[in-house]
């Protein structure tokens, strides 16, 4: 608990507001390579910066100099992870062509990349949303909120472009809606494929991961799609 205590009476002990030099930004870059990767491997609290320096063959204080704090390397390697994300509207145009929740679709159904082809920057992504302390996480919620390194806010306005989302709901409310739910329905599909029996009830099958992503997409249209709203009118 002395994390989120501190939290509420010391300012975060990882922001170096010097802009940093071409020369030192090649190193920071190394750092955050070798950074990214204890991190994933072995977890936000078990990751030590004298471990990554060592690998690196520079003195710990080089890592401090640079990040300031342990939170500040993490802060930095979590952003180079979510930025290496697609942005929703990253889809081919051909999905893009069928429209707001098809797009939805096309990503959820490729969840599984993010274990195959992602797994360290998604393993970086669980730790920032899940395993970090209360200032740190509130630092991880401005950063998505300024730099929206998902294009929420653009994948949003193509769909009230398309006349596909309910026009009595102001767009925040639909980034919000997005942002909390999305993610973490796709932590549940790659928990069930890590762990099969994970959403089983007893003595029941496990629905394919087709029919999860059919019902959550039918279930998200119903609350923010238009024709819901047209639905609810008749």
């Amino acid at each position: 608990m002395s994390g989120i205590g501190s939290s509420l009476v010391s300012p975060p002990r990882y922001r170096n507001n010097v802009p940093p030099r071409p020369r030192s930004e090649a190193k920071r870059a190394r750092i955050i390579d070798v950074a990214m990767r204890h991190f994933a491997e072995q977890g936000y609290h078990a990751a030590r910066v004298a471990d990554i320096a060592a690998e690196l063959g520079i003195a710990k204080g080089l890592v401090f100099q640079h990040f300031v704090s342990k939170d500040g390397l993490f802060f930095e390697v979590y952003k180079r992870a979510v930025r290496s994300f697609a942005a929703y509207l990253d889809a081919p145009q051909e999905v893009r062509d069928r429209g707001f929740f098809e797009v939805l679709r096309y990503w959820l159904a490729r969840t599984e990349h993010l274990l195959h082809e992602d797994w360290i920057p998604y393993r970086i992504s669980l730790l920032g949303n899940y395993g970090t302390d209360l200032t740190l996480k509130r630092e991880i919620n401005r950063f998505h909120m300024t730099e929206d390194p998902y294009g929420t806010v653009a994948f949003v306005k193509f769909g009230f472009e398309r006349g596909e989302l309910r026009q009595d709901l102001d767009l925040e409310m639909i980034v919000s809606i997005l942002d909390w739910t999305i993610e973490r329905f796709q932590d549940a599909l790659l928990t069930e494929e890590l762990d099969p029996g994970l959403f089983r009830r007893q003595g029941e099958i496990g629905e394919r991961k087709e029919a999860r992503i059919h019902q959550f997409i039918d279930l998200l249209s119903r609350a923010i799609g238009a024709d819901s709203i047209r639905t609810h009118r008749a």
